[in-house]
């Protein structure tokens, strides 16, 4: 047997002594799901094809948390139930030309899943303890984490009265920094008004009557005017809820520049894990119940971790504005890099996305898991070896 699948091997048996039940979902997975679910950096990656019927887009799955939901959903007696879930298994990803051994199309991941785990801020810091033992059951030592929890700025949005549309606006843009920034300028009116075009004036008269009739009726007559088919376009309801939206934004109150500065000063927290955890206390003073609870949570969890991981606590970072490749993730996440050829690189993470088994079809029950990268796993125990 090979080293790596040796070491993947000791992986999943610690995983089986914490009570995590090993499954094999298929490699090949519906598409869709992937492409809704993942964020950009992953679905760029994806590896994509039809099946020979031509009838359904489907994909080499580039991770297991995916499946392993799918794979729950399908078999479990009760899927509200509480289940723990281990793997050991191949994920493909696209790489180009960049592709090496760091970085491989095909790759061994080791991970858990757990749904319906009651207590989040205990079950949290079980799986980053869980994450840090394997890795030390890989021969890795030296390993810097990094916290973040995407719920505090999810928290920090409620809490500021804004149009839901606004709020799940900037949300889909907090992985892209420069989009999210743009985005709170444009809300909060710093750019100025927007320069005017030719539907400028339907925009003006849906602001002086906002309404789904309305709009129907202006793009209905716009487009007759302008000699406009909608084949292989838009639906006549998609455009004219488009209209109706801009009409709502010209017409809503811009975001206050100090909520915005709030926002941004949120995202900005980064450092040794207790003082930035106290540093995050005095912005729940400037927000609302929102954000205070989800910071109350964050603590609770942080001595959960310290519990269980007392030395390496003191190493940990905190990065409000970290959050990970995948746009499932709802609130804890998690990243593990070691050392390896002179540079720090992910050799695991995770975290909790307590949406995704409703968002496919499912109930609607919390979990989380974690998954590690065994090629650099090894590569970074090779090294420290060496050293040692």
């Amino acid at each position: 047997m090979a080293a790596g699948e040796d070491m993947g091997q000791r992986i999943l048996r610690l995983f089986r002594r914490e009570e995590f039940a090993p499954v094999e979902p298929p490699i090949v997975q519906p598409a869709d799901v992937f492409l809704e679910k993942s964020g950009e950096a992953i679905r760029a990656r994806t590896f994509l094809f039809a099946d020979p019927d031509g009838r359904e887009e489907l994909c080499l799955r580039p991770d297991l948390t995916v499946p392993t939901c799918r794979w729950h959903l399908a078999h479990a007696d009760d899927p509200a139930a509480e289940a723990r879930y281990c793997y050991l298994g191949p994920v493909f990803r696209y790489d180009g030309a960049d592709s090496d051994a760091l970085h491989p199309r095909e790759f061994m991941q080791a991970g858990v899943e757990w749904f319906g785990g009651q207590s989040a801020p205990q079950a949290d810091a079980e799986v980053l303890a869980l994450a840090v033992k394997a890795v030390r059951a890989a021969g890795v030592r030296d390993v810097a984490t990094t916290l973040g929890d995407v719920g505090l700025i999810r928290a920090l949005l409620e809490d500021i009265a804004m149009p839901p549309r606004w709020r799940a606006r900037l949300l889909r843009r907090l992985r892209r920094p420069r989009a999210f920034r743009a985005t709170l300028a444009e809300l909060t009116g710093e750019n100025g008004p927007r320069a005017r075009t030719s539907i400028s004036p339907l925009i003006d008269a849906l602001a002086a009557q906002p309404s789904m009739e309305h709009a129907l009726e202006l793009a209905e007559k716009e487009l007759t005017a302008r000699g406009l088919d909608l084949v292989g376009g838009r639906t006549l309801e998609e455009i004219a809820a488009r209209l109706l939206e801009k009409a709502e934004n010209r017409a809503a109150e811009p975001l206050p520049k100090e909520k915005a500065a709030l926002i941004e000063r949120l995202l900005a927290v980064s450092g040794p894990l207790k003082p930035a955890i106290v540093q995050l206390g005095r912005l729940t003073e400037e927000a609302g119940p929102a954000l205070r609870a989800a910071w109350e949570a964050y603590a609770a969890r942080v001595e959960r971790i310290a519990a269980l991981l007392p030395e390496e606590v003191m190493n940990m970072t905190f990065d409000a504005g970290f959050g990970r490749t995948f746009d499932y993730y709802t609130g804890f996440v998690f990243r593990l890099e070691a050392a390896i050829g002179g540079r720090r690189l992910p050799v695991g993470g995770g975290g909790r996305y307590d949406d995704m088994l409703a968002s496919l079809g499912g109930p609607a029950v919390p979990a989380l898991g974690m998954a590690l990268h065994l090629p650099r796993l090894a590569a970074a125990a090779r090294e420290q070896e060496a050293t040692a």
